[in-house]
């Protein structure tokens, strides 16, 4: 039934004390039901009319919609109830039981479903699509679509959710986006957090900047900043920050990422341990213990045989020439320097350790090596000083020799 209320200031009546906002439970709202006193009022009806006494362009349909508006215009109200206690608020849109209903001076809201945007009081700019979306909301420029979407939210601003729950507790927290049910649905104050996908950074509650993209990305992470996590159940971990997770260890068998071969660069070489954790491998005492001298144990690689190889084909498509060890062999030598895959096969070879025993056995025979050069040294000195005191002696000799030539000289002509 299409109608318009005229009412005149003096008639206008203050809104009845039974109307009060109740709090809401998820799933249900507890309601003021007493309304039959505004049902025998003296109120005029009037007839239809798109007019209000102040207001102008205002359409309610519906039981008591629109019923206190003054000077609010171009509003649109369908349904029992809705945008019931407008004052002044303009171009607001109300379909459905009690939407809006409490609205007094927000304006530019646009409220579909039950109970939508219920509590709104002068936040603007907000859009709920859904029963109980934004139901407690007063902040303004939120986006809700799903049920009890931003069901809790009361001044956090710049929200978008759509999707069963999602930011259902938000209370303060801003500039959220949450696209999928229940994602960030236990957030309450924490603000700039993007959540793609079912479940997606559903118990983070004040964490801030994180992003979770995938099935249940992100569940786990609570109070945590800066974390990206990418992939249906990566969970992260609860309370962790500044880390990012692409992927499911165990589920994900290669990565291919464009950008990277060919293109040159310096830095640091990137390794990975066994549950996928990138890194650069530390060589600063802050991060060791137990250190001592690597001494005789490198001498096991004296033990290793390098051979050259052809990888298959689904490993290297160009089957280049390849130089290195083949771990089974290594593994029989010393287990240390294998890496296993997850069934305990060996898979790979610590070539970083074993080019650190190669350096360690460079040395030792470089050391082997300086204390024969010093040995030889030193006998080329000893054997120096002998040449020196032969040469000494010799031209002794020789001077011996010449002097004694006049004196042969002599005896040969007294002769």
């Amino acid at each position: 039934m299409h109608r318009s209320i005229r009412l005149t200031p003096a008639t206008l009546p203050a809104p009845h004390p039974i109307i009060n906002r109740l709090p809401l439970r998820r799933g249900f709202v507890v309601l003021p039901l007493a309304l039959a006193c505004f049902a025998l009022s003296p109120l005029t009806r009037g007839t239809p009319d798109p007019t209000s006494v102040n207001g102008t362009f205002n359409t309610a349909d519906g039981d008591m919609a629109l019923l206190f508006v003054n000077t609010g215009a171009e509003n649109t109200a369908l349904g029992f109830r809705a945008l019931f206690n407008d004052f002044d608020g303009s171009d607001n849109t109300a379909t459905g039981f009690q939407a809006l209903v409490f609205n007094r001076g927000g304006s530019d809201n646009t409220a579909v479903g039950s109970n939508a945007l219920m509590n709104n009081n002068s936040g603007s700019n907000n859009t709920a699509t859904g029963f109980q979306a934004l139901a407690h909301n007063t902040a303004s420029n939120n986006t809700a679509a799903g049920f009890d979407a931003l069901l809790n939210n009361a001044g956090g601003t710049l929200n978008t959710a759509n999707g069963y729950q999602t930011l259902s507790d938000n209370t303060s927290g801003s500039n959220n986006t949450a696209d999928g049910a229940n994602s960030l649905v236990f957030n309450t104050t924490g603000s700039r957090n993007t959540a793609d996908g079912d479940a997606a950074l559903e118990n983070n509650t004040t964490g801030n900047n994180n992003v979770g993209l995938g099935y249940l990305a992100g569940q786990n992470l609570t109070t945590g900043n800066n974390n990206i996590d990418i992939g249906a159940n990566v969970l992260g971990n609860a309370g962790e920050a500044n880390t990012i997770r692409i992927g499911k260890q165990g589920t994900q068998k290669s990565t291919l990422i464009a950008g990277i071969f060919g293109t040159p660069i310096s830095g640091s070489t990137v390794v990975v341990n066994s549950t996928g954790k990138l890194g650069v491998a530390s060589s600063s005492a802050r991060f060791k213990k137990n250190v001592k001298p690597m001494d005789e144990s490198s001498e096991v690689i004296l033990g290793l045989k390098p051979v050259t190889f052809h990888y298959k084909e689904e490993v290297d498509p160009d089957c280049a020439p390849q130089f290195g060890l083949i771990a089974e062999d290594v593994e029989k030598i010393d287990p240390e320097l294998v890496v296993h895959d997850e069934r305990g096969k060996p898979f790979t070879v610590r070539y970083d350790a074993v080019n650190a025993m190669l350096l360690n056995e460079f040395l030792k025979e470089h050391r082997k090596v300086q204390e024969l050069a010093k040995d030889l040294r030193a006998t080329i000195e000893q054997q120096q000083k002998q040449i020196e005191a032969l040469k000494a002696n010799l031209q002794k000799v020789s001077n011996q020799v010449e002097l004694s030539k006049p004196a042969l000289r002599l005896v040969a002509d007294n002769q």
